[in-house]
């Protein structure tokens, strides 16, 4: 029972999912702070295997909570926007020529507002459930908890992208 615990506190983000009102938002800010983990050693290839990493043992965790919890995608579990918020910044983070240090990025008024959008364009997205978001909702176990978030971060990239080029 210990181990059924210990995992549903991870599905949850370690108490997030539990804090009062909005349990999404809590999640995708912890969802911030496991990007701004990846993003401290400035490698694109670390982010993306981390991010890879994050998504599969999120699969696995939210299944097993699911199950321990009793209902699919219980409102609590906020693993699934952790794992999936590094995704949203994954392409314009591709298309720069160097990574600055985090410490430089937190100074920056440019960087706190490409935070501040890609975050806000992600919570729309995931609670609104456009297009392919809810459909990959429906799928089953941990795929179903999962999936609507990554395919919200996608889309999320996907616009941040085409703003960060509009800028150039």
């Amino acid at each position: 029972m210990r181990g059924q615990a210990f995992v549903v506190w991870l599905a949850q983000g370690g108490g997030l999912g539990r804090l009062p009102r909005a349990p999404g938002t809590w999640g995708s800010l912890g969802g911030l702070a496991w990007a701004a983990l990846l993003y401290s050693p400035r490698s694109l290839e670390w982010y993306a295997a981390g991010t890879v990493a994050g998504l599969l043992a999120a699969l696995w965790i939210c299944h097993e909570a699911e199950h321990a919890l009793g209902e699919h995608d219980p409102p609590s579990v906020v693993l699934d926007e952790i794992a999936a918020v590094p995704v949203c910044f994954m392409l314009v983070l591709a298309t720069r020529p160097a990574l600055p240090p985090l410490e430089t990025l937190a100074a920056s008024p440019k960087a706190w507002a490409w935070t501040l959008v890609g975050f806000g364009l992600f919570r729309v997205l995931d609670a609104s459930k456009p297009m392919l978001v809810d459909a990959a909702q429906s799928l089953p176990g941990g795929w179903g908890v999962v999936m609507d978030d990554v395919v919200a971060a996608i889309y999320t990239a996907v616009i941040l992208q085409l703003i960060f080029l509009g800028l150039r």
